[in-house]
């Protein structure tokens, strides 16, 4: 699921905005990201009130936000949040793991899921894999998620190309930009384009709404 950096050019910084009302832990984890040399933490908020406000004023690329916070549920803030900066890439923490909550963030939009008990370098990856567009969530989970997305009768409204179509099953299979790219012998700015478009026509904002929206409208095989 890592995405290729190569290029022989730095990486840009990606901006990071911290949303989490465990003040110890949000510190911990706002010192350990901005010891990195490609990442730069924005704010830090508490609530979903200031992650609001955040958003509007830092302008983040990633935001990690906590799904239990004081003055409501992380996973339902999220429309609001790609509101105010629809280009922003939202992570959820989570203390649970349960498919009821992670199906609510992948129809909510969000670009993956990380765990309160990773380690600190899976939320580093994670940051900067949501960055460059990738989900951040394990072929195993997804392929298990999958199957529990909501449905809907007289789907497929969206016009995909046979192209796009292929691509969207790789995705399903949890294969990143680069996988996909080997695959089918295309370039991975090739790929990232062809997610771009199908994020375009379904009116996504990460690959995960990309896939939900794909499994509500009946567009991807054997799910």
């Amino acid at each position: 699921m890592w995405p290729d950096t190569s290029g022989g050019s730095s990486p840009p910084t990606v901006r990071v905005l911290v949303v989490d009302d465990h003040q110890m832990f949000a510190a911990s984890l706002a010192q350990a990201l901005q010891a990195e040399p490609d990442l730069l933490v924005v704010g830090q908020g508490a609530s979903i009130a200031e992650a609001r406000d955040l958003m509007a004023s830092t302008a983040p690329d990633v935001v990690l936000l906590d799904h239990r916070l004081p003055d409501g549920d992380g996973v339902g803030a999220i429309a609001d949040l790609h509101a105010i900066r629809p280009s922003a890439k939202i992570v959820v923490l989570t203390a649970t793991t349960s498919d009821r909550l992670l199906v609510a963030a992948m129809e909510a939009g969000a670009a993956g899921f990380i765990a309160k008990t990773q380690r600190l370098d899976d939320v580093i990856d994670g940051v900067r894999a949501a960055a460059q567009g990738e989900s951040v969530v394990s072929a195993k989970l997804l392929t298990r998620l999958l199957p529990r997305l909501r449905r809907q009768s007289g789907g497929g409204r969206a016009e995909l190309t046979e192209r796009e179509r292929e691509i969207l099953d790789l995705l399903a299979r949890g294969l990143s930009n680069a996988d996909i790219a080997e695959q089918l012998t295309i370039s991975v700015h090739t790929v990232r384009n062809h997610v771009a478009n199908l994020s375009a026509k379904l009116g996504a904002h990460s690959k995960l709404e990309v896939l939900s929206i794909a499994v509500r409208e009946g567009l991807v095989e054997g799910i």
